[in-house]
């Protein structure tokens, strides 16, 4: 397995969306912190400003406590599980040829790569 350099794309495109979601947690924290300083101490007593760590870590906090250890919606897998086993074994091939068109670019053996040009586009998004 090689990366070839016109599947590069891929690795950029991958480090693109680290700092995208490292630059939005950062976003939502630093908002938090401000919220909370700006408005706590005025409304409550006993409370203080806190930092930016501690704004980090209330966020955990709350989604532990309020959203759950899992990622993204609690019947996500669910819905995709009945609309995977109510596919037909075609459907299933096409939509697994289509994944592997979209993700396995980046670094795929040779006998892949020449056999999954014409999935590249596929007929009709979903």
């Amino acid at each position: 397995m090689h990366c070839s350099t016109e599947k590069s794309g891929c690795v950029s495109r991958c480090l693109k969306i680290g700092l995208m979601a490292v630059a939005g947690i950062a976003a939502v924290t630093w908002v938090v912190m401000q919220l909370w300083n700006c408005l706590l101490p005025d409304l409550f007593l006993g409370v203080s400003p806190i930092s930016y760590w501690q704004a980090l870590g209330v966020l955990a906090l709350s989604r532990i406590l309020f959203g759950g250890l899992r990622c993204g919606g609690h019947g996500h897998w669910r819905e995709r599980r009945e609309r995977w086993e109510k596919m037909t074994p075609e459907e299933r091939a096409q939509l697994k040829s289509r994944f592997r068109s979209r993700w396995s670019a980046c670094c795929s053996s040779d006998k892949s790569e020449e056999a999954t040009p014409a999935d590249d586009k596929p007929a009709g998004k979903a």
